[in-house]
C-alpha cells in the first residue's frame, strides 16, 4: 500500500459543488474507475482521500490536490491518472498522478487570477492604492466568529493586466492550515477603499506554494 497524489482541475459548473460534493464525487469516480484503492476496514469502509487546500465554492481551480492509497505500489500511476479522469463528471479533470514531496502544512501561499468586468483604469488605480499601505484592518469571518485583522501583509499583488472586458489582477494570497486569506476579502477591500466596482468576477486559484513560492509537490 502506498499513498499517492492526484492533481486536478475543477472548472466550469463543478466549481459551484461544495467540498463536502466534491469528496464524494472523487470517491464515486474512484469505485467506478477499478483502481485498486485502499479502503477503510470495520463494518463501514470508506476511502481515505485528503486535499491539501479546500478551494472556496464558485473558485476555478487549476492546480488542485487530492490524496489517497494505493493497494499495489506497483500500479502504473500513468494508467490510475487516465482511469481516473475517465470516470470524472463534467468539470472535474484529473492531470497526473504523483508519489507526494511535500506535507500539506508546507504549504503557504496561493496564486490567483481575477477576471473582472470592471473600468480598467479603475482596477489599475484600486489595487496599486491597496499595494501602497502600510496596514488594512478588515473584519474576517472565522470559526470562531468575526474579527478585525490587518491582511495588507497576507497579501501582495503582482499585476494588473488589461483585459477585453476589463482587468486581470493576478493575487499572492497566504494559505495553508493556519492562515488563510480568500482573494475576495482584497477585492471587497478594493471596492470599500477607492470606490471600485467590478460588473462580474471569476476567480481561478492557479498555483500552491511553499514558503519559498515553489509549486506545492
Amino acid at each position: 500500500m502506498k499513498t499517492v497524489r492526484v492533481f486536478f482541475e475543477k472548472t466550469g459548473r463543478a466549481v459551484y459543488i461544495s467540498h463536502l460534493d466534491l469528496t464524494r464525487a472523487m470517491a464515486r469516480a474512484l469505485a467506478r474507475s477499478e483502481i485498486p484503492v485502499w479502503y477503510t476496514e470495520g463494518f463501514h469502509p470508506h476511502l481515505y482521500l485528503t486535499f491539501a487546500l479546500p478551494l472556496s465554492l464558485g473558485t476555478v481551480g487549476l492546480r488542485e490536490t487530492m490524496d489517497y492509497r494505493l493497494l499495489d505500489d506497483g500500479y502504473p500511476l500513468e494508467e490510475a491518472t487516465r482511469r481516473l479522469d475517465a470516470a470524472l463528471p463534467e468539470g472535474l479533470h484529473a492531470v497526473k498522478t504523483v508519489d507526494p514531496v511535500m506535507q500539506p502544512k508546507q504549504i503557504m501561499w496561493a496564486d490567483y487570477a481575477l477576471a473582472l468586468r470592471c473600468d480598467f483604469a479603475q482596477a489599475k488605480a484600486a489595487f496599486d492604492a491597496l499595494a501602497a499601505l502600510p496596514a488594512l484592518p478588515m473584519e474576517k469571518r472565522g470559526k470562531k466568529g468575526v474579527r478585525t485583522v490587518d491582511i495588507r501583509p497576507l497579501f501582495s499583488v503582482l499585476s494588473v493586466e488589461k483585459s477585453p472586458k476589463g482587468a486581470l489582477v493576478r493575487l499572492r494570497c497566504r494559505a495553508g492550515v493556519e492562515t488563510n486569506l480568500n482573494p475576495s476579502l482584497v477585492l471587497d477591500a478594493a471596492r470599500e477603499r477607492a470606490g471600485f466596482e467590478a460588473l462580474a468576477v471569476l476567480m481561478t486559484r492557479v498555483a500552491v506554494l511553499d514558503a519559498n513560492c515553489c509549486d506545492f509537490l
